[in-house]
Formats: structure tokens, sequence, C-alpha cells
């Protein structure tokens, strides 16, 4: 039989003490191992330019405090910490892979708050909760191949994600592999308001927006119809009176707030008006906030979350 040392006995209680300290303070342990980054991107204490869209102003800020903005802008703050964790990853990777790209060339700075131009961002929602899902995660990035992926993320996926870039935002610049289509379980929560919607567009409306996507002018459209759908079921071309019209492109002239998404299931003009019911919120291609939300309600990590939206990606640790 094999015996414990008095010094192994005391390396081994400490070590408890240790993981019962973690666990009590709600921390994930393992976040502090993550296997490092094969290449060196910022790191949460590097400070990078913030063009303020509301005052015009440019600032100098840590990653990590504009990341508590980001998060706090985009996810209700008072969801579980692993989903604003979630969030976190997400906000981060996106963030680090347009810094490599460029951040906003057109205002000269790393990043903006103009949500058009990069994220949206609310410093006065900012909350323990926001604070403690940045901190946890600290560095945390997803990868592919070594690479940062793009961190695609929209509201709801109305029970199922995209299937790839191009069925949910017609993106084709890359590939992208790791883009897959999965349950969204944030649809069934009692209170999402976006299991449903119908809305209507003016004459007027819809011609300036087919004119804006297509180049081509009408007066006015007799009939719509749904020319081609997706694996998930989103819409990826209409036709409007026999011109072909792009979903994603559409949906973003007519306005991404009105006509939520593409999973539209009913689509007709009506006394002169275009008439759409559809379900979800959101280009629908990679991580859903309301599933975000679900799943850490039944307990899955942040990183847990993250690898269930996209296929065959690492979630790594930058090098501070």
């Amino acid at each position: 039989m094999y015996y414990f040392s008095n010094n192994q006995k005391a390396l081994t209680l400490i070590g408890l003490i240790l993981l019962l300290a973690c666990l009590l303070s709600g921390c994930s342990c393992s976040r502090q191992d993550q296997k490092p980054a094969a290449k060196q991107w910022p790191a949460d204490d590097t400070t990078i330019s913030l063009y303020q869209h509301e005052t015009g102003e440019t600032v100098e800020i840590t990653l990590r405090e504009y990341l508590y903005g980001v998060v706090a802008g985009e996810m209700d703050v008072n969801w579980p910490v692993e989903a604003l964790a979630a969030q976190a990853i997400m906000a981060r990777t996106f963030t680090l892979e347009k810094l490599e790209d460029g951040g906003v060339p057109e205002r000269g700075t790393d990043a903006s708050t103009d949500i058009n131009e990069f994220q949206a961002y609310n410093a006065e929602k900012i909350n323990d909760n926001v604070k403690q899902a940045v901190d946890e995660t600290a560095n945390l990035v997803a990868t592919y191949d070594g690479e940062l992926i793009k961190a695609w993320f929209f509201a709801d996926g109305g029970g199922r994600t995209a299937a790839s870039a191009m069925e949910g935002l017609a993106y084709d610049k890359e590939e992208t592999p790791y883009i897959k289509s999965v349950d969204d379980p944030g649809f069934a929560l009692p209170d999402n308001p976006n299991r449903s919607w119908e809305t209507y567009f003016t004459m007027p409306e819809v011609v300036d927006a087919v004119e804006q996507v297509t180049g081509t002018r009408r007066e006015s459209f007799g009939s719509v119809s749904i020319a081609e759908q997706g694996e998930s079921g989103r819409v990826m071309k209409y036709d409007f009176d026999g011109i072909p019209v792009g979903a994603a492109a559409l949906r973003l002239a007519l306005g991404g707030e009105t006509m939520k998404s593409s999973l539209v299931e009913e689509i007709a003009i009506q006394d002169g008006r275009l008439m759409v019911k559809g379900k979800g919120y959101g280009h629908g291609v990679g991580m859903s906030q309301w599933g975000a939300r679900a799943l850490a309600e039944e307990g899955k990590t942040a990183e847990e979350i993250v690898q269930y939206f996209f296929k065959d990606i690492e979630i790594v640790q930058v090098q501070s």
C-alpha cells in the first residue's frame, strides 16, 4: 500500500483549499491554463484608440475597458455571467481580428463606438456581471487553424443558425469552415420576443431599397416571392417582378431592426405595401446571444458556449 508523506499531505490539502476557493468564487480555474496562442496578439492591458461616435472625440482606453463597454452594449447585463463571458470572448476575438485588418481607417483609430463601423458600446450599462465576465475570460480568443476567426454573433437564430457565412451574410471573401448550422436553444426561452414577427414597408421604401441593392429602379412592384433559400431555411434571394434581390443586402437596406432576419415565412405585396412575417433577429451566422443565455442557464461555461456554435475552433490564451 502507498502512503502519503507529510509533505504530500500538505500539498494535497493546499490544492483542495485552492480548488474550493476557486469554486466558491465562481471562477473557472482551467481558464488560466488555456493553450497559448500560436501568434502574438494584443492582450487586455493594451491601450487602443477609440473613436466616440456620440461626441466625435478620440480617446485612449485599454482593451479591457473597451470590452466592458462592448459586452454591456451587446448583451443584457443581467443575463448569466457565463453568457456575458461568451460574449466577451466573441467581442475580444472580433476586436483583435479587426485590429489585424487595420482597425477603422476612416477614423484613423483602432476601434469605434459606431455600431455601423464596429460593435455596440455602452459604458453606462457596465456592471459587476460585465466586469466579471471580461475579467474571468481575460485574453481568451477563438481561433481556427491558428488564426482568429470571424467572430460573428447576432441576437436570435429563430431556432437554427445559418449553415454558412454565404447563407446568412452573403459573405464570400474568404473561407470560413468553422461556421456551421446548429439548433438555437434560445428560441425556446419563454421571454424571447423574436419567436415571431410581422412588419410592413411602404412602396417607396421598397423601391428605394431594391434600387440600393440592385441598381435597378421601378416605380412600384406588384409581386414578390422567395427565389432561393439556404440549408437552415434562410432566404438568400427574393424575386421582385422578375428582379433577383439578395436577401442579406435587402434586409440592411430596409433596416435590420425592422426586417429582423432572413428567416422569412411569408412575404407578399398587400394593399400597396410589402408585408413580411418571420422569426429570429439578426443574420444568423455564428453565436446566438439568446442561445448563449439558454446554454448558460443549462450550466455551460463560456468556452463551451462558443464551441457549441462554431466548428473545430480552439479557445486560446493571448500572451500578456
